[in-house]
């Protein structure tokens, strides 16, 4: 992974040396919808939070353009859970809090004057991981706060979307993450896997 993220940082200096004239710098910033897929999770529901960073756009031709790009991602999901444990009746609502330093790599093209479609790979690493429950304990109501340690420090994902760039420097994007690797680093993570979903609502400012 190392060498990986060291020959991409390489690749993209020597682009940016070579069209130095032309490499636009910007900051983005949107709210993230995020969600859990996988095995045998029951209802879960999205959780709203938000991504903040900086990126690149590097051209290659003058419809391909390359953009990295490093954000902080603030992820995870909502689920109900309940059961008995040691005689004793439990109803929670949780919420899993999975923040990320995300670092896409994304191949734009341009198919129109600032229209964009963009795809590429992305790994996370986490930054924080936190489980928040309410509900009730044997009828009486609780609340509080764990941190989560089954959770696996590196997550992998496939990201795609779409962004309109105005002359001035404005632009905005939609973009949909889809994790490729098991978020789950507990005793069952052999059967019960667990990935990340998220659509990201982006404005930014480039120039």
């Amino acid at each position: 992974m190392k060498k990986l993220i060291f020959i991409t940082a390489i690749t993209i200096i020597s682009i940016s040396a070579a069209k130095a004239q032309e490499v636009r710098l910007g900051a983005k910033g949107g709210v993230n919808f995020s969600t859990f897929s996988g095995d045998d999770l029951g209802d879960v529901e999205s959780r709203t939070g938000f991504h903040i960073g900086g990126l690149v756009e590097i051209p290659i031709t003058e419809k391909f353009w390359v953009q990295p790009e490093i954000l902080y991602s603030s992820q995870g999901a909502k689920y109900d859970d309940a059961g008995t444990e040691g005689g004793v009746d439990y109803s929670y609502k949780v919420t899993e809090k999975l923040d990320y330093i995300q670092v896409p790599i994304m191949a734009k093209f341009y198919v129109a004057e600032g229209f964009a479609i963009e795809a590429g790979p992305q790994v996370g690493f986490l930054a924080s991981s936190t489980g928040e429950y309410e509900g009730t304990l044997g009828g009486i109501t609780v609340s509080g706060d764990d941190d989560l340690d089954n959770v696996s420090s590196i997550d992998v994902s496939l990201a795609g979307g779409l962004s309109y760039r105005l002359p001035m420097g404005v632009f905005f994007g939609a973009r949909y993450n889809y994790g490729l690797t098991n978020v789950n680093d507990g005793d069952n993570a052999d059967d019960q896997k667990v990935h990340n979903n998220v659509i990201q609502l982006s404005a930014g400012y480039s120039f």
